[in-house]
């Protein structure tokens, strides 16, 4: 699947992250600051022209857009990839990092045409949350799973019985390799734009790391997978999203429990 590479030249007078905010409302899931430049990545069947020109118009800052092929994905990533250190908990990095690690757990993460390195905020809030749960024995669906950085990371916590859906055939791909990279052996990977595209048991803990408009969509889905007492930990939601994304939670019966915030980013953790 190819990606639509937007590139914006940023001014001091442009708020980088109120672009970045707008931008993930609409479905940019990948992005680079340069100092000068924002890089934001999409997928091409989720890019609309008019809905960039409304927010590059709204904060007044021009852009340039080309189409990514995906082969061309690896050597972006390893140009840019750089490892990351969640919280002094989690070391997440590529296979050609050669560097020490002194975490509790380790995660080796080789992206293809996927998002999920650990650099973004949500994927540090969930893991930050994911210490706190008892995944001992459990069973994990991580709904949007990218390169499978969640799915291991819950293994690796000792979830006994995982799966993980993507919508993108690349993400599928990168997520079984990235699993088998990390000695992973319960984590099944399928391909689903859906949850009723693939049979999916009740769950003992549920990722969500997408965005609000996903989660909103199939916020019904999520509670029905859900088992009674599960957990249901979602990101890919800004700090304005909260009262939405607790509403249309706690409409279905979930329960409210916790939120975890940085860099304006939230991820919120409810119970059945």
């Amino acid at each position: 699947m190819q990606h639509i590479k937007t590139t914006f030249t940023i001014t001091p007078q442009v708020d980088s992250d109120m672009l970045i905010a707008m931008l993930a409302n609409i479905g940019y899931d990948g992005f680079e600051e340069t100092g000068t430049e924002l890089l934001a990545y999409i997928e091409e069947s989720r890019y609309s022209k008019d809905e960039l020109n409304v927010i590059a118009e709204a904060l007044n800052v021009p852009y340039d857009t080309e189409v990514i092929a995906a082969q061309n994905w690896n050597a972006v990533w390893e140009s840019n990839f750089q490892p990351v250190v969640v919280n002094d908990f989690c070391t997440i990095r590529a296979h050609f990092h050669d560097i020490k690690v002194t975490t509790p757990y380790e995660i080796i993460i080789t992206p293809k045409m996927s998002f999920g390195t650990g650099h973004h905020a949500t994927t540090q809030l969930m893991i930050t949350l994911m210490k706190d749960i008892p995944f001992a024995g459990a069973s994990v669906l991580d709904f949007g799973s990218g390169t499978g950085v969640l799915a291991i990371m819950a293994e690796l916590l000792g979830a006994t019985k995982i799966l993980a859906i993507d919508n993108d055939e690349w993400c599928v791909e990168n997520a079984i390799e990235n699993a088998e990279r990390n000695n992973c052996k319960h984590i099944t990977v399928a391909l689903g734009s859906s949850l009723d595209e693939v049979a999916v048991n009740s769950s003992d803990v549920v990722l969500a790391n997408i965005n609000r408009h996903i989660l909103l969509q199939y916020m019904a889905d999520l509670y029905s997978v859900t088992r009674k007492g599960g957990k249901l930990l979602m990101s890919g939601l800004l700090k304005e999203d909260e009262s939405i994304i607790k509403d249309a939670a706690e409409k279905e019966g979930f329960d409210f429990e916790k939120i975890n915030e940085q860099d304006g980013w939230i991820a919120l953790l409810f119970k059945k």
